[in-house]
């Protein structure tokens, strides 16, 4: 089921839910991370389960972008988390954002965004954030250019 339409590039691309099907696609986009390749590529039952508990859960959102030919160019997660401090805010995680190395530039990025901004603000999120590895200086260029503020510095313990 198609979420949203956008237009990068002169084409037009389709934001859906993602589904089971998806999931080598998905995979195949985070292994083209160079920062991320190793922990990216998982086995094929691990991620599927994976998968499974994401898309089963009414707080979470997998979308995939669909390109003009049907091939999946882009995906990333939102995640909603309620919580207790800012007034009980409900907050938006925006994570795992990849598009297509070759489509990169081209705006679907920016259109992804932008559409996830607004799925926040229909349910009720008060903020919206993400994180970006240190290492991403044309990431961190683009957020702020889409109007996100580093704010944070944030720390990680590898289990």
């Amino acid at each position: 089921m198609t979420l949203t339409t956008i237009e990068a590039s002169g084409s037009r691309y389709a934001l859906r839910r993602a589904e089971r099907d998806d999931v080598e696609a998905i995979l195949e986009l985070l292994a083209g991370d160079v920062l991320r390749r190793e922990e990216s590529r998982s086995d094929d039952a691990a991620a599927l389960r994976a998968f499974d508990v994401i898309d089963a859960d009414a707080s979470q959102l997998l979308v995939v972008v669909e390109g003009p030919g049907g091939a999946i160019v882009g995906t990333m997660q939102l995640s909603f988390i309620p919580g207790l401090s800012r007034g009980g805010a409900t907050r938006m995680q925006i994570e795992a954002v990849r598009v297509d190395e070759a489509l990169r530039g081209g705006g679907i990025g920016a259109a992804m965004i932008e559409w996830a901004i607004g799925c926040a603000r229909e349910r009720g999120a008060r903020l919206v954030q993400l994180t970006s590895d240190a290492r991403r200086d044309a990431a961190h260029r683009f957020y702020e250019r889409l109007g996100f503020e580093a704010s944070h510095l944030g720390f990680k313990l590898a289990l």
